[in-house]
């Protein structure tokens, strides 16, 4: 027996590490094992023997098939890991699609709901420009006008940011009244223009119509100041303008 051994040469490698490559592998190295040793085993025994050992003999002849079996348990294991990295990787692109793409559905929502809201607006604000006119033409043509109604009309005729501003210069001017008249000076209306009769360039009626006097004096704080709040801002400095 010692020299049948002797003539096949036993080399003399580690089990432990073939055994973790493949369990096919380990099965071959452990019934080797046990074939060279002159043992009876079985798959079972010889599974955990090879898992268990440390250093075992094994033909010489027999360490090809276990280095052949371990490369293509490596193989298996690489193209594994390969498929599962493109797995994960179509996994995310197609996230990723699907995010986009309810993203651009919502942008799109957003932009259609705005775009219905701005029509709804510029619908309200025409109707209420045209009902402006009207209340604007019901005032006018009348004998006389309360400051109410005058303030009314210079509403409907000054922009929302620059009323106040205008508001406030008409207040030291003139009280909102369009018949006021400054005898020693000349100035006349809402705005004192001085003298009154400049706002014929806006009416014929500058004496009487409090809308013609609005529309001389908004022309007037434009032209000079930029914009009613302009006028009011240097009247502040200077209580004239």
């Amino acid at each position: 027996m010692r020299a049948m051994l002797e003539g096949k040469r036993v080399s003399r490698i580690s089990v432990r590490g073939f055994a973790v490559a493949s369990a096919t592998a380990v099965t071959t190295v452990g019934a080797v094992v046990g074939v060279a040793a002159g043992q009876p085993s079985s798959v079972g025994n010889t599974e955990a023997a090879a898992a268990d050992a440390t250093i075992a003999d094994i033909p010489a002849g027999a360490q090809a098939q276990v280095q052949t079996a371990s490369l293509t348990q490596q193989a298996d294991d690489q193209s594994a890991q390969a498929d599962t990295a493109a797995l994960k990787s179509a996994q995310e692109a197609a996230r990723k699609a699907a995010a986009e793409t309810a993203q651009s559905k919502k942008d799109a929502a957003d932009e259609a709901k705005a775009k219905k809201e701005a029509e709804e607006r510029k619908k309200e604000e025409l109707a209420a420009s045209r009902s402006s006119a009207r209340d604007v033409g019901d005032l006018l043509g009348k004998s006389s006008y309360t400051i109410a109604e005058t303030q009314a009309i210079a509403r409907q005729m000054i922009p929302g940011d620059q009323f106040q501003c205008f508001s406030n210069i008409v207040d030291h001017e003139s009280s909102w009244n369009y018949r006021a008249s400054n005898a020693s000076s000349g100035a006349y209306g809402l705005v004192q223009a001085l003298p009154g009769s400049k706002m014929a360039s806006a009416g014929a009626d500058w004496q009487t119509n409090p809308a013609t006097q609005i529309k001389w004096g908004l022309n007037y704080m434009n032209d000079r100041y930029g914009s009613p709040c302009g006028a009011w801002s240097f009247w502040q400095a200077n209580s004239w303008y």
